[in-house]
């Protein structure tokens, strides 16, 4: 491609690629969480990015992401959490959710695989895998969901936490619950989370 054609091309490109960038508004910074919330490409709901450094080891929060008993207690609105199956570096894990009402209960098939940076940072990928076992009566499958969780050590006992979410909750969600779902989630996540592992160190 001849340089000049190149440069054309560099500056159409990026200034679409610095907006995108840009477009997280930070909606919370209290408690020591900051939470940013984004729109996302095709769909009506927004996505959140929860930050927070906690004062625990990478081990200890890798460990109470892994005990799904506890994990249930500290993430937002779950009622219900258990293990289907692992493979390689993926697990399969099924979670129902308890929201306020009038929202009905939804149920999700989640795909967790982790990977392991050469900087010593885990990161868990989030999807949804609607198809790995049968729907449930008197639940709605929770069908498009993407996210991350990043852990990037900062010391022996100091994390950085990132929890990121896109999700279509499906049905018929209320538009104040949605809005206020995308901030509560990461908040009531990260600082009970923070609580727990600090108890642990």
């Amino acid at each position: 491609m001849p340089l000049r054609r190149l440069l054309i091309t560099l500056l159409l490109v990026l200034p679409s690629t610095l907006a995108a960038a840009d477009d997280w508004k930070l909606a919370y910074d209290r408690e020591g969480i900051r939470v940013y919330l984004n729109e996302a490409a095709g769909s009506s709901y927004q996505q959140f990015r929860g930050i927070s450094t906690i004062q625990a080891g990478l081990h200890t929060l890798a460990d109470l992401q892994e005990n799904l008993r506890v994990a249930c207690k500290w993430l937002y609105a779950c009622a219900q959490m258990r293990l289907l199956a692992v493979e390689g570096d993926s697990t399969w894990i099924y979670l129902t959710t308890n929201l306020p009402w009038p929202t009905l209960p939804r149920d999700m098939v989640l795909q967790v695989r982790s990977e392991r940076l050469a900087d010593g940072t885990l990161v868990r990928h989030l999807s949804a895998d609607p198809e790995r076992m049968p729907e449930q009566p008197g639940l709605i499958r929770v069908r498009h969901l993407s996210g991350e969780w990043i852990m990037n050590p900062l010391g022996e006992r100091s994390t950085e936490v990132t929890y990121q979410l896109q999700a279509d909750p499906a049905g018929d969600v209320p538009g104040w619950l949605a809005n206020r779902f995308v901030v509560d989630a990461p908040v009531v996540t990260l600082r009970t989370l923070r609580a727990v592992a600090e108890r642990q160190r």
